[in-house]
């Protein structure tokens, strides 16, 4: 019996994280949460996980700046990450803008409100499941 792909959910919403954390769960994915981007890096270091979910607006790293710095380090480029924003994509006069989220080197990019089944199917589709 193959070990379960484990995926980081990192998101400051923790009524969102939960329903795609049971989601996933319901999938056969090994979850674990992370509410804010330090907290999500600090995780990821400790125990790289198979993929992150990750949203943008969050307190203290945002998940532009997690997605950044996962991408620059070798040790975790290869981490697929599905980046979920809900700026609209009319936003440009702030540094959460639709065009930014769309030119991270994120290896998918969700608006919100995402369902859990659209993050899922992101998810799979990145494991090549």
């Amino acid at each position: 019996m193959s070990e379960k792909k484990r995926i980081l959910i990192v998101d400051d919403e923790p009524d969102f994280s939960m329903v795609v954390q049971t989601y996933l769960d319901r999938e056969g994915f090994a979850t674990e949460l992370a509410y804010n981007g330090a907290e999500g890096f600090e995780k990821i270091k400790a125990n790289p996980p198979d993929a992150i979910v990750l949203d943008v607006m969050m307190p203290e790293m945002d998940g532009y700046e997690l997605c950044a710095a996962l991408k620059k380090d070798s040790a975790y480029a290869s981490i697929p990450v599905v980046l979920l924003t809900a700026v609209a994509d009319h936003v440009t006069s702030t540094k959460y803008s639709h065009y930014d989220g769309m030119n991270m080197e994120a290896d998918d990019y969700l608006p919100k409100p995402a369902s859990a089944e659209d993050i899922t199917r992101s998810v799979k589709r990145l494991l090549k499941m």
